[in-house]
């Protein structure tokens, strides 16, 4: 990953779950992730990088998005509702 505008930072426990650590995502991946799941998904599911890399729809993505130059950001669609 390069730092720039192509990086996100992404908390695997959700903030609004108490999850309080965060790493460098690019934010195209960021996006997916939030356009995949929802907080609650992703706090009692998905909550470490394994686990969502694992997901069907994740791994169809990353193959795709690999492909792609590292600055890239793209469009997904808008994230999951909270709940």
């Amino acid at each position: 990953m390069h730092d720039g505008p192509s990086v996100d930072r992404h908390h695997w426990q959700p903030k609004s779950r108490g999850g309080y650590a965060a790493d460098p995502v690019h934010r195209i991946c960021h996006t997916k992730v939030h356009s995949l799941f929802s907080e609650r998904e992703l706090a009692t599911l998905y909550s470490n990088p394994e686990q969502v890399r694992d997901h069907p729809e994740m791994r169809k993505f990353i193959t795709w998005v690999r492909r792609m130059p590292p600055e890239y950001i793209g469009k997904n669609h808008p994230p999951r509702q909270r709940d």
